[in-house]
């Protein structure tokens, strides 16, 4: 666009400079600090030592990403001294023009997506959905809501408010996408995309609004009719699911992280979440259980997640089985959960023997931690359930929503009912 912008060819839209302001991350931050508006931590790198004196600042995890990437390939979380040296080496050899940028990652972290259409600036029509994830799962993957459901109204305010300021700033016309973090009620700019992004066709679909049409309309100056207020306030709810190709990736293993491996998604409509989530999940392959479900619930905090999940699944006389430390905290908070052997262990229940003999129908295992053993016995079970076929959920926050669904709504409740008939 800059080299077209260059030779004087007419762009339509928004103008390369901005784009070039956006994209280039030295120039959108130093933007919103001159904005006052909230970022998280981070610095471009040239050397291991300023690096290491970075992550001394804010601690560990941190997110490396080279420059001027798509779809978050070559960019890594990492949790130590290790993970980093390994990653800043893979990522020296992506672009030797632009150097690596290391930011701070937020864990537990909300994340929010504004689409919207602006023209000269001003913001025509919006739209702003949430993961269902925790940030660090990137959007392609994610489940996203739409309308948010989840995040304070405050914090749509600040969105909002925010979300114009950079539209101004940067002088949009045509289609943008911005990604916030949210925690408590503080929100922070991860990036400004000045294009259509993936939730664009979803959010026109759930609003019954076609943001595409009205950008191409104001990027060639054509009229287009502006919405009124009541076309934000809507009955029913968007949920996008992604589609894996995991079973047709031999070896592969299906955990999801911040480069996406999502092959497709499938956006369902519900008069309530539940419903929604119902429908996607269904939509893009997984079953509901109707008996035995394993649980290998992972770090404290996931375990803690998803005690009142599987207490609702223990209600509804699921059987539910967990690998040791899952089955043994379950038991000791009350809930009936029978232990099963690791992949490497000796023992009558086998994990891999039940997989044969497809004892599952439901597997949610959350990955732990890094060390060797805790990589190998976890990437086996998920391995398994992928090439047995089962249902198969790595994040704790998208397995508590898909258990609420289907444990307080049955699978003959969800309606059949055409796009049209949501009005």
């Amino acid at each position: 666009a800059m080299k077209l912008y260059r030779q004087s060819v007419p762009v339509l839209g928004t103008s390369p400079i901005s784009i070039d302001r956006a994209e280039n991350r030295n120039k959108f931050s130093a933007m919103l600090d001159q904005l006052g508006i909230d970022q998280p931590a981070w610095m471009e790198l040239t050397s291991l030592e300023e690096v290491k004196g970075f992550v001394e600042k804010v601690g560990y995890p941190v997110l490396v990403r080279p420059s001027y990437v798509l779809s978050g390939a070559a960019m890594n979380v990492c949790y130590d001294d290790e993970e980093l040296e390994n990653f800043l080496k893979m990522a020296a050899e992506v672009s030797k023009e632009y150097p690596v940028v290391v930011s701070q990652f937020l864990e537990n972290t909300k994340e929010i997506e504004f689409d919207a259409v602006a023209q000269n600036g001003e913001v025509v029509e919006y739209a702003i959905s949430e993961h269902v994830e925790f940030a660090g799962v990137h959007s392609g993957d994610a489940t996203l809501v739409f309308p948010a459901q989840k995040i304070y109204f405050a914090t749509a305010r600040r969105i909002k408010k925010i979300s114009r300021q950079i539209a101004k700033e940067l002088n949009i016309s045509g289609p943008f996408n911005i990604q916030f973090l949210a925690r408590n009620n503080e929100v922070k700019v991860i990036e400004c995309n000045l294009r259509a992004s993936r939730s664009f066709p979803f959010v026109s679909k759930v609003l019954k609004r076609n943001f595409i049409e009205t950008a191409t309309r104001i990027m060639l100056d054509a009229p287009y009719t502006k919405p009124d207020k009541s076309a934000f306030d809507i009955d029913w709810i968007g949920i996008k699911a992604s589609q894996f190709s995991f079973a047709r990736l031999h070896k592969a293993d299906p955990v999801l992280g911040v480069d996406m491996s999502s092959t497709g998604e499938v956006g369902c409509i519900g008069d309530d979440f539940n419903e929604a989530l119902l429908s996607a999940m269904i939509a893009v392959g997984n079953s509901i259980p109707k008996k035995n479900i394993l649980v290998s619930s992972g770090a404290a905090k996931s375990k803690v997640d998803l005690l009142e999940p599987c207490r609702m699944l223990d209600a509804k006389g699921y059987t539910i089985y967990g690998t040791h430390g899952t089955a043994k905290f379950l038991n000791d908070n009350g809930i009936k959960a029978t232990a099963v052997c690791w992949p490497d262990e000796e023992g009558d229940l086998n994990i891999m023997d039940m997989f044969s003999n497809h004892a599952f129908e439901l597997v949610v295992n959350i990955p732990k931690d890094h060390s060797k053993r805790e990589l190998t016995n976890g990437y086996k079970i998920r391995r398994a359930a992928i090439d047995h076929n089962i249902p198969l959920i790595t994040n704790a926050r998208l397995a508590s929503a898909f258990i609420d669904a289907f444990c307080n709504m049955n699978v003959e409740d969800i309606q059949i009912k055409s796009w049209q008939e949501y009005k």
